[in-house]
């Protein structure tokens, strides 16, 4: 499996498994906003220091992608990834593709001090994959205040 920054060219590819993504009842609580992912894909084709967009490829043929973004916690001492979206295309699934993915985000990011994503709790694929991975439960209750309607 290869990862790499996804290209201008793949924006349409982008779009079309991000909508995939966010049409899963069990990973998203809210439809995909296409001003939000033609957003996102901006900013992720300029240098900036929020957000990278990651293609996953096997033999040539894309099969997911994962976007990062990036904090820093002073609860965990530094810099923390968030993982805010992995997507494996569902003829992809099962394959060790997401447990690769997760690997060599550590291996990237040597100096990270935490890893932290989200999961709807029904989707118990992921939560297992994660857990199976070294991820626990962060006990926080969590609430955000959105400036607009998704």
């Amino acid at each position: 499996m290869q990862i790499r920054d996804i290209v201008k060219e793949e924006k349409e590819l982008f779009i079309a498994m991000a909508k995939e993504f966010y049409g899963s009842a069990d990973a998203c609580l809210f439809p995909a906003n296409l001003q939000h992912l033609e957003e996102t894909f901006v900013l992720c084709m300029e240098e900036n220091p929020y957000a990278r967009l990651l293609m996953l490829e096997d033999a040539g043929q894309p099969v997911g992608y994962g976007m990062l973004s990036f904090t820093w916690s002073n609860e965990a001492g530094g810099l923390t990834i968030l993982l805010e979206e992995l997507y494996i295309r569902a003829d992809a699934q099962g394959k060790g593709y997401g447990s690769r993915f997760l690997s060599w985000l550590e291996q990237e990011y040597p100096k990270a001090k935490r890893f932290r994503l989200e999961a709807t709790r029904n989707n118990t694929g992921a939560i297992g994959l994660y857990e199976k991975t070294g991820y626990i439960e962060l006990p926080y209750y969590q609430m955000v205040k959105d400036r607009e309607e998704h």
